[in-house]
């Protein structure tokens, strides 16, 4: 059979396989077998990878060798630590663990683009241009990713900004432009110290990007910095001629975009004022001071409260994965149900530290989906609630976002916690959020404040609650 019908056949097997699988994690209930799907598609897409080194380049026998060799070299180190290393990590180091990987794949498509560039490989101003951007992008993407992952991880703390700092970043992505167009304007013939320049100015220019940008905005820069990664192997796909690598660039190029949107609509912000602000930075200025105060209030007297409420309401954040107390907390949850109590979860867009963060908590716990709402399909229904309990949130459930127009975080749309007749925050200490932002719900007349790690709060609540109905009989 002729191995360039079986190159083909596999590369549409693998795209068909990269789309279906996307399109089932569109929904929790099919997400994992969707990842199942789109993993089938590129183990495809990866075998045939030595086929296609093989069949489109007959001529480099001497060395078809040596680069089968450092592919399987390369597969299994690759292999050996993902396996590794996604078996080892918590769930709540999975956001720092997406950035790094995400950064890996620009990385990739940055290395293509720069053996196509420095080998004098890419013939043609459409395919120089599409090298070129992919480098760019990919470059952008790596060092930018590595950054998130280091503000995530705790390895790098706060922002970095200093006067003109745009000023610098937009000649540093002018001077890389420039380099670019340059390169496709002699034809790809330029000297390897220039096109040096390019691919170091580009990983700078991700640094400078993403050192800036506050805490609070990382789960939109995971989310941006994927959509780069995916352009950019889309880009290297079509200037190496791989209908794979360009379907899933695409596909990932688009996905990350709109995901990008739609969390910065979350936010009520645009993508560019993501980037170029100085939310994140700081919220002291312009808080004004805030009237009443934090009423504490024991674990038990407020699980006990909650066993005789009609309606719960609960809104999870960062909090309850770092404690890992989401078992324990759906232990409390089927007591309440028990007692014939409605619980239903809210899911705000940025909870967490990226994406889908908290229904993936949730659902590793075995909380059913249909109790999971999103912001806009329950925000109406705090006002019915007997009691709302906040673990672990900051931002998303801070009225000052509806309220002070002097606030940092004004206009972003948060989970209506306030409206509930009753509202408890479980909370370490009386720390402030990712923003910086002191948090008014916290001193509203309706609300107490369950001091402590969040796993021991939802056990000391069990144990209340149950022996409230030992006691009863």
């Amino acid at each position: 059979m002729n191995p360039q019908f079986i190159i083909d056949a596999a590369f549409i097997v693998a795209t068909l396989l990269f789309i279906y699988g996307l399109k089932r994690m569109s929904s929790p209930v099919t997400a994992r077998s969707g990842i199942v799907v789109a993993g089938v598609g590129m183990v495809v897409a990866v075998l045939v990878a030595f086929l296609y080194i093989a069949d489109v380049n007959p001529k480099a026998e001497p060395f078809l060798k040596t680069n089968i060799i450092l592919g399987v070299v390369a597969l299994a180190v690759g292999l050996g630590w993902a396996w590794w290393s996604g078996k080892k990590v918590e769930m709540t180091a999975m956001p720092q663990m997406v950035a790094l990987y995400n950064g890996m794949g620009g990385g990739a498509a940055a290395a293509i683009a720069a053996i196509e560039l420095f080998g004098h490989k890419a013939h043609g101003n459409i395919i120089l241009t599409m090298a070129v951007l992919g480098g760019i992008i990919g470059a952008v993407s790596l060092s930018g990713s590595l950054i998130a992952w280091g503000k995530l991880d705790g390895r790098i703390n706060g922002t970095w900004r200093f006067p003109g700092l745009q000023a610098v970043n937009g000649l540093i992505l002018l001077t890389i432009l420039g380099i670019g167009a340059w390169t496709v304007w002699q034809g790809g013939a330029v000297g390897p110290e220039l096109i040096a320049a390019f691919f170091v100015l580009s990983l700078v220019y991700g640094v400078m990007m993403a050192m800036p940008i506050g805490g609070a905005d990382m789960p939109v820069v995971i989310s941006l910095f994927n959509a780069f990664t995916g352009l950019a192997v889309g880009f290297e796909g079509y200037v190496i001629g791989n209908p794979a690598l360009m379907v899933a660039g695409m596909v990932v190029g688009s996905a990350g975009t709109l995901l990008t949107l739609l969390m910065a609509k979350a936010m009520n912000r645009s993508v560019s004022n993501v980037l170029f602000s100085n939310f994140g930075a700081s919220g002291e200025e312009g808080q004004g001071e805030i009237k009443g105060s934090m009423k504490p209030i024991d674990a038990g007297d407020a699980g006990i409260n909650m066993r005789y409420a009609s309606k719960v309401i609960i809104a999870p954040g960062y909090g309850l994965a770092v404690a890992q107390a989401q078992h324990k907390l759906y232990e409390f949850v089927k007591i309440l149900q028990a007692a014939d109590v409605e619980v239903k979860f809210a899911i705000h867009p940025v909870a967490g530290r990226m994406p889908g963060h908290m229904n993936v908590l949730l659902a590793e716990a075995g909380v059913p989906y249909d109790i999971i709402y999103d912001m806009e399909d329950i925000n109406n229904e705090f006002k019915e609630a007997d009691v709302a309990i906040v673990i672990g949130a900051n931002d998303t459930v801070n009225p000052a976002a509806r309220t002070n127009k002097s606030s940092p975080i004004y206009g972003m749309p948060i989970l209506n916690v306030d409206q509930a007749k009753q509202a408890y925050v479980v909370k370490r200490g009386q720390g402030k959020g990712y923003s910086g932002v002191e948090n008014e719900l916290f001193f509203a007349d309706n609300t107490n404040m369950v001091y402590g790690d969040a796993q021991k709060v939802m056990v000391a609540m069990i144990q209340a609650v149950k022996s409230l109905e030992g006691g009863g009989h």
